[in-house]
């Protein structure tokens, strides 16, 4: 799980809490609490992303949203030593050896790349092939994004319909005391909902989607690169000094001659 994101949001849900029964009693947060500005802000807002999207997308787009509490496997550095170790292998054994060597990976991804390249593909085939099945998961990728992009949006917007609602109300019954407190109440929670919708939970997921996508688009280049570098025959310690080339300078002592890179063949 991670806890990054986990604990970042408890604790934007936990100030805002404390900053509305600080110097109260702790009941004063049945004040925040109102059945049609709910309706209305969050009713609203996802009926309305609902409406621009299929059923399917809306539900995949709602599901995305654990996708934020999972730690990315993307080990560049292990990537990398794993790519070093092939073009070991395809040096000493030729490339056929690689087909052996593909089964052992977990990554559908690589071992597709290297099934290309033990099938004798065109490098520029191999290429094509690879940037099209990449460009497909980042559109899929932005489609999850966009979700919560658009849901941001509607989050104030449906907002501000409620706090005209509550406003109209209120300037109906302005001879009823009695009605005026209630429709302030829709007025003005139904702007702080929006607010929270789009900055406490909408505006967080799209960005850490965003970065789990940039992780991964990074991951797939490397591999694309690497697997291009082993079919053209390059050298397993040039292969090694291109692919970190990908890192910050911090992290390229982590990858060591322990992954192979330092054998000649």
């Amino acid at each position: 799980m991670d806890i990054a994101s986990l604990v970042g949001l408890l604790v934007c849900l936990g100030l805002v809490i404390f900053g509305i029964v600080f110097g109260n009693s702790f009941a004063v947060i049945l004040n925040f609490l109102d059945a049609p500005s709910a309706l209305i802000t969050f009713g609203g807002a996802f009926m309305c992303i609902l409406a621009s999207n299929t059923i399917p997308d809306f539900v995949g787009g709602l599901k995305s949203f654990t996708l934020v509490l999972k730690v990315p496997n993307y080990n560049v550095t292990e990537i990398i030593g794993k790519i070093i170790d092939l073009s070991n292998v395809a040096r000493k054994e030729g490339l056929l050896a690689l087909e052996e060597a593909a089964g052992n990976l977990d990554d559908p991804f690589l071992r597709k790349g290297i099934m290309l390249v033990v099938d004798g593909t065109d490098p520029e085939l191999v290429r094509g092939i690879m940037e099209t099945e990449l460009v497909s998961i980042e559109g899929r990728h932005k489609t999850r994004i966009g979700f919560w992009d658009d849901l941001g949006a509607m989050g104030p917007a449906w907002g501000m319909i409620g706090t005209l609602v509550g406003l109209v109300n209120m300037l109906q019954n302005m001879d009823d005391p009695s009605a005026i407190g209630p429709a302030m109440a829709v007025a003005l929670l139904t702007t702080l909902y929006g607010s929270m919708l789009a900055n406490w939970i909408c505006a967080p997921v799209a960005a850490k989607l965003k970065v789990n996508n940039g992780a991964e688009m990074m991951a797939k280049e490397i591999e694309i690169e690497g697997l291009l570098s082993i079919q053209a025959g390059e050298n397993p310690r040039v292969i090694e000094e291109k692919l970190k080339s990908f890192l910050a300078p911090k992290d390229r002592d982590a990858i060591g001659s322990s992954a192979g890179g330092g054998e000649d063949g």
